[in-house]
């Protein structure tokens, strides 16, 4: 029995870039066409089949610790950047200065779409969907260099809709206007998901 379930949802690749080196910029290069490999995105400094761990998973380990890269894309819904730009006042909000790998219309609440979703392209190439992307403080000195006096407002007004983090499953080319199909996980929510996110109390 499938464990997958293709969804009447299908998306389009409206944006697709890379970042060359992260130490120098966050800002992404926009592409027409992305490699994606079990490495992630060529060319991007995100990739890799391993991470150092940061403060996003620091309940479990030391920063620092070698784990598998989930983070390999960053992929953003339009409509919600369009939100974003709207709450942070401002016309259009680059999704190159958020270092994004990818952005896609279509999918509705992108940034809630269950983990291990999968986002599969007409070529093959299938993206495990990890977490949602929680806003980080990173994008604020790009998006200050484009609109002087927003960029602070960035992590704000991008609550609950800075898209995803995903791996690769499938390699395959993705390209702009490509149709993603979104396939989700044929179990219910868990029963305890509000029990479990109670405080853990110490000792």
């Amino acid at each position: 029995m499938p464990v997958l379930l293709p969804t009447s949802f299908i998306g389009r690749i409206e944006w697709l870039g890379r970042v060359p080196d992260r130490d120098a910029s966050l800002r992404a290069e926009p592409v027409e066409s992305l490699v994606a490999l079990f490495s992630g995105p060529e060319g991007e400094a995100h990739g890799g089949l391993t991470r150092p761990s940061c403060s996003r998973v620091s309940a479990q380990y030391r920063r620092g610790t070698t784990i598998r890269n989930t983070r390999q894309f960053s992929i953003l819904g339009a409509e919600e950047l369009e939100d974003i730009a709207a709450a942070m006042e401002i016309g259009t909000l680059d999704p190159a200065a958020l270092g994004a790998t990818m952005v896609i219309s279509g999918i509705p609440d992108l940034s809630h779409l269950p983990p291990s979703s999968r986002l599969q392209a007409e070529s093959g190439a299938t993206l495990v969907v990890d977490l949602e992307n929680r806003p980080c403080t990173l994008p604020v000195p790009v998006i200050e260099a484009d609109a002087p006096g927003h960029g602070r407002r960035f992590p704000a007004a991008a609550r609950g809709k800075r898209g995803i983090t995903a791996w690769v499953e499938a390699e395959g080319v993705l390209r702009l206007g490509q149709a993603i199909r979104l396939h989700i996980p044929d179990q219910p929510a868990w029963a305890h998901l509000d029990a479990a996110r109670k405080p853990v109390r110490a000792g």
